[in-house]
């Protein structure tokens, strides 16, 4: 079966600069993917390159099939990509935010992503607000709900439970998870070493724009004699 996502020798320049040197990696169809790494180590610089926001120097990204240079406006059909410093127009309510998203998006499935964005941010009576009175909690919420009420083929989500309290962010992992179920292939970022031995099926470890290990999380603790992602992630970043 061909991957959701094919990563070949990905290099990208920021000048002289080379934030990421070469990386490959597969992620399969319902997969959560976890690539994690230190500040400055080219996660983010991958992901948006994956979401068709940055171009690639050299090297090759498919997803679904599609070519990353050639079809980028395919792949923007058919994933959604949830940036750690996201944002929702604070002047519109939360349900109007996710009705405009929705404009963009097949008519006859609007009321239905609406509903399910909804649903999935979980502010009750509070989604009738203007967003400018959100927490960071809850806008972290809505913008996971417009991240995933499309159904996406490929949901790239970066930090997603940034800024939340426990509960909502374990709310919030269960979605994800449920998400995958349904037929969504998802890429995690987190610094969450707990959240990402807790969602990922596989992960990679990048550092200084290199993947320097890669695995399930149980064979990786296996490996490390670790007690926990953290401990791995300490002995393989130094």
């Amino acid at each position: 079966m061909e991957p959701v996502v094919e990563v070949k020798n990905l290099v990208k320049h920021y000048g002289e600069k080379e934030a990421v040197s070469g990386i490959s990696f597969n992620i399969h169809k319902g997969e959560i993917f976890g690539l994690i790494g230190p500040n400055g180590a080219g996660k983010t610089t991958t992901l948006r390159i994956i979401s068709t926001l940055l171009t690639i120097t050299s090297g090759s990204i498919k997803v679904m099939g599609f070519d990353l240079e050639n079809q980028a406006d395919e792949i923007r059909k058919i994933i959604s990509y949830l940036p750690e410093d996201a944002g929702a127009y604070r002047n519109l309510t939360g349900k109007r935010y996710l009705e405009f998203i929705a404009n963009f998006f097949e008519q006859s499935k609007k009321q239905e992503m609406v509903r399910k964005g909804i649903e999935i941010a979980d502010l009750d009576k509070r989604i009738n607000d203007r967003v400018d009175t959100y927490s960071k909690g809850m806008q972290r919420r809505l913008l996971v709900g417009r991240a995933l009420m499309i159904d996406p083929k490929l949901a790239i989500l970066d930090e997603p439970t940034s800024g939340l309290d426990v509960i909502n962010a374990q709310e919030i992992r269960n979605i994800v998870k449920k998400t995958t179920q349904e037929g969504t292939t998802v890429l995690l970022s987190s610094h969450n070493m707990l959240e990402v031995e807790y969602l990922c099926d596989r992960i990679a470890l990048i550092d200084e724009g290199k993947i320097i290990e890669r695995g399930k999380p149980k064979e990786l603790l296996k490996k490390y004699k670790a007690r926990n992602i953290e401990e791995v992630f300490a002995e393989v970043v130094k």
